[in-house]
């Protein structure tokens, strides 16, 4: 049963309580080990793994290439799997040829987009990669360049998607590669570049970037360490996801206090440290301190006892929308006092009201908003079934109907029907 076009979340009461709820696995970690075991010796089952838009997206790529695989419901957690694969050693079992590529799809998924991207030029067929239109747009230009300084041919008009890939196996040899837009381009040459021969020198490193490279080389030793006999891996909790919750507990000044039961330890992931900035200082950076959560700090900021200056959010501007303008604008619909100078946004703490949320399609936009909701009365969220990218459940957790949920109530927000727990699930 689909969400409806708009809802709208009440505000929870204040109870003293304690809220214990679990958090789908990483999308980044999930996808990395997707493309990291089929490239490798043995069979790998993924214990945890997120199951939503992004990842089925990158698991329904496998099994088109001819990847032997299996996904098994989890019992601890709806929004995730068990996903089993059968790595092929570095062949790509499956290809098409010029007149005819072998078509894959890859929606708005950009870890899917520059991981198979690298993964395909490994094969011996011709491959064509396509995505939405908002896909299309995304940089993929520094990344095509290193491939193509290897000897591959990528064939695309606009150095974006679409794109047509031409296998050509391993080709041992030197590239570099800025990841000044995206981490994403390093890490698609190091997943493929063990078996591709590729020596990667990495241009542009900076803290934010910088993580998700070393989660990848974490990612890459695992798996090699697990060899022909292959293993069992458990997928840690996704934190960019935990924020949202992390963020409410802030919010409603720990009533309910709200526990993450499997918060990830030692994390790779850098928005682990996301606790870390409640309550906000006066800076914080994208490129520094957070990542993908700094979008969650930023819909908090107005309940800082500060005006707080979030610095170097160029990447925002070029992921699944334009997330700087999006922020900035649905912001101010809610009342508050924001300000864009180049890539920075300054927030004044405020009094905000309700408001229509846009979400432009994006989940994070989504999941920020609605998180406000539990705090403002009169916040609707537009099209919230797009949480499906990365946390399908997300409104089953935010609602009263599941054990561990945070109590709000979420309604159509054009009949005022309560929505039932089966009608929040995001498909």
């Amino acid at each position: 049963m689909a969400l409806p076009e708009i809802i709208e979340i009440k505000p929870v009461s204040r109870r003293e309580e304690t809220v214990s709820l679990t958090i789908p696995g990483s999308k980044s970690l999930t996808n990395r080990y997707l493309i990291a075991a089929a490239l490798g010796d043995g069979r790998i089952e993924l214990r945890s793994a997120l199951w939503s838009e992004d990842t089925e997206v990158m698991v329904n790529c496998l099994g088109r290439l001819g990847f032997e695989l299996s996904v098994a419901p989890d019992p601890n957690e709806p929004s995730n799997r068990t996903i089993a694969i059968k790595g092929q050693g570095g062949v790509i079992p499956k290809g098409g040829d010029a007149s005819n590529p072998l078509e894959l799809f890859v929606g708005n998924a950009g870890t899917a987009a520059r991981f198979l991207t690298a993964f395909l030029c490994l094969g011996s067929g011709v491959y064509r990669l396509s995505g939405v239109p908002r896909m299309h747009e995304r940089p993929q230009q520094a990344l095509f360049s290193s491939l193509r300084g290897l000897g591959y041919r990528l064939d695309s008009a606009t150095d974006q998607l679409p794109v047509v890939i031409h296998g050509g196996g391993a080709r041992p040899g030197k590239c570099k590669v800025s990841i000044a837009k995206s981490s994403q381009f390093a890490s698609a040459l190091l997943l493929a570049g063990g078996k591709g021969g590729w020596s990667v020198e990495i241009q542009g490193e900076n803290e934010e970037e910088s993580s998700y490279v070393e989660m990848t080389r974490v990612v890459c030793d695992q798996i090699h360490r697990l060899g022909k006999n292959g293993g069992v891996i458990e997928v840690e909790a996704d934190a960019s996801s935990a924020s949202y919750f992390v963020g409410a507990d802030w919010l409603l000044g720990g009533r309910p206090k709200i526990k993450i039961d499997n918060w990830p330890q030692r994390s790779t992931q850098l928005d682990a440290r996301f606790p870390e900035y409640l309550p906000l200082p006066g800076r914080v950076s994208r490129r520094l301190d957070l990542g993908d959560s700094i979008m969650t700090a930023i819909v908090m900021a107005p309940f800082s006892l500060q005006p707080v200056e979030f610095s170097d959010l160029g990447r925002l501007r070029v992921q699944e929308c334009e997330r700087v303008v999006a922020l900035r604008t649905e912001l101010a619909r809610c009342g508050a006092q924001i300000t864009e100078t180049g890539d920075s946004l300054k927030i004044v703490p405020g009094v905000l009201h309700g408001a229509e949320i846009e979400t432009y399609n994006d989940h994070r936009m989504a999941m920020c908003f609605a998180t406000l909701g539990l705090k403002i009365s009169g916040i609707k969220i537009k099209n919230p079934s797009c949480v499906k990218k990365t946390f399908p459940n997300f409104f089953q957790k935010l609602g009263n109907g599941v054990e561990g949920g945070i109590g709000a109530e979420i309604t159509d927000a054009k009949t005022g029907k309560i929505l039932e727990q089966e009608e929040l699930f995001a498909d």
